[in-house]
């Protein structure tokens, strides 16, 4: 294997970084250069990260590579990625956690993508993240954002969702038909945060709104399924084993696209879900609208619903589960967030005369 770092593609990539070679057991045969960017997705996949996850280290090292001009990351070490790093801390005042993200994506790329275990990976200090309070909104502001959510798309019934599920953004966008369970009042989230399945609750105000959006969607995919349509995207490899799965009403999504697209690979018309911008706009412009005087989006009210369950007396453990934290103390956050204070502590200034 040799370093040809002589080409570039229009991303930044070195086109010829890597040599694969066709042939015999024996080397016979022609060597064909493996781009850099193709050997990021395959290492990617071959790993079951998810596509964010994928496109962001894709990202983060294209930039690491156009900031050193362009030279091949094997060319470079330690100090590359630390003064990359300094940069992005002193000059870019990214956060920690964007910091975090950038050398997690470059331990992939010498680790798991160049194959190179080299010992100055390990002593590279991680940025500390500050800690923040969630967002919460109080009883009476999530009653004023439901007032200003409504309009021709779903978004009240997402965000509903949202607030009386718990569920993340993409959690609520990615919902399929079989994963709710109208009779035991069950949402299940299939390939949360972490690759983890787990149940939540079906609020009993979100039942007779989502039979109705599940009424228009199974519309949609009649119509569709007669155009000649019809097909989702399957996950994993399910598609191969079950090839008609995709068409089948289980496996569709509860809140559809508008627009369907045409999958490159199959050639099958699809219609993708609905794209999770259009909640987040909703939302925004619910929040302006209702004169909320707090930085709210559509994870303040997954916020606002583990706050508001602790409110009400139900244990941390109980909540972590329907938030699928894998750690209890993720959870604990919220026990600062509450309106009597921690432990239901009250202030002795509480105890003093009125001011006169």
């Amino acid at each position: 294997m040799e370093i040809r770092a002589e080409s570039y593609t229009a991303d930044g990539f070195p086109t010829g970084a890597l040599l694969v070679r066709d042939g015999d057991a024996h080397g016979h045969g022609q060597e064909r250069p493996a781009r850099l960017v193709d050997r990021i997705r395959e290492a990617a996949r071959l790993r079951h990260l998810s596509r964010r996850t994928e496109k962001a280290y894709a990202s983060w090292i294209r930039r690491f590579v156009l900031h050193h001009g362009k030279r091949h990351p094997r060319a470079m070490g330690a100090r590359e990625v630390t003064e990359f790093l300094t940069h992005l801390a002193t000059e870019r005042e990214v956060a920690a956690s964007t910091q975090n993200q950038a050398l997690s994506a470059l331990l992939f790329l010498y680790r798991d993508v160049l194959g190179m275990e080299l010992p100055w990976m390990d002593e590279i200090v991680r940025a500390k993240r500050t800690r923040h309070l969630p967002v919460v909104l109080s009883r009476a502001e999530v009653g004023q954002l439901f007032e200003q959510l409504d309009g021709p798309t779903p978004t009240r019934l997402m965000a509903l969702l949202l607030y009386g599920s718990g569920l993340r953004l993409l959690e609520c966008a990615r919902l399929r038909v079989q994963d709710v369970d109208f009779e035991r009042r069950v949402v299940t989230v299939r390939a949360g945060k972490g690759d983890r399945d787990r149940r939540t609750l079906l609020p009993h105000t979100a039942i007779k709104p989502l039979r109705e959006q599940l009424a228009h969607a199974r519309a949609l995919h009649k119509s569709d399924t007669q155009n000649g349509m019809g097909w989702v995207e399957l996950p994993n490899a399910l598609a191969e084993k079950y090839p008609q799965a995709g068409r089948e009403w289980p496996w569709q999504w509860v809140f559809p696209a508008t627009r369907a697209y045409r999958d490159d690979k199959t050639g099958q018309r699809r219609r993708h879900h609905l794209h999770e911008s259009v909640l987040q706009r909703a939302v925004k412009q619910a929040v302006k609208d209702a004169g909320i005087p707090k930085k709210a989006t559509c994870h303040t009210l997954r916020h606002s619903f583990a706050t508001h369950l602790l409110e009400d007396g139900y244990d941390i453990r109980t909540i972590q589960e329907l938030l699928g934290h894998k750690d209890v103390a993720t959870t604990m956050i919220y026990t600062h967030v509450l309106n009597q204070g921690q432990l239901g502590v009250r202030s002795p200034a509480d105890h003093l005369g009125s001011p006169e």
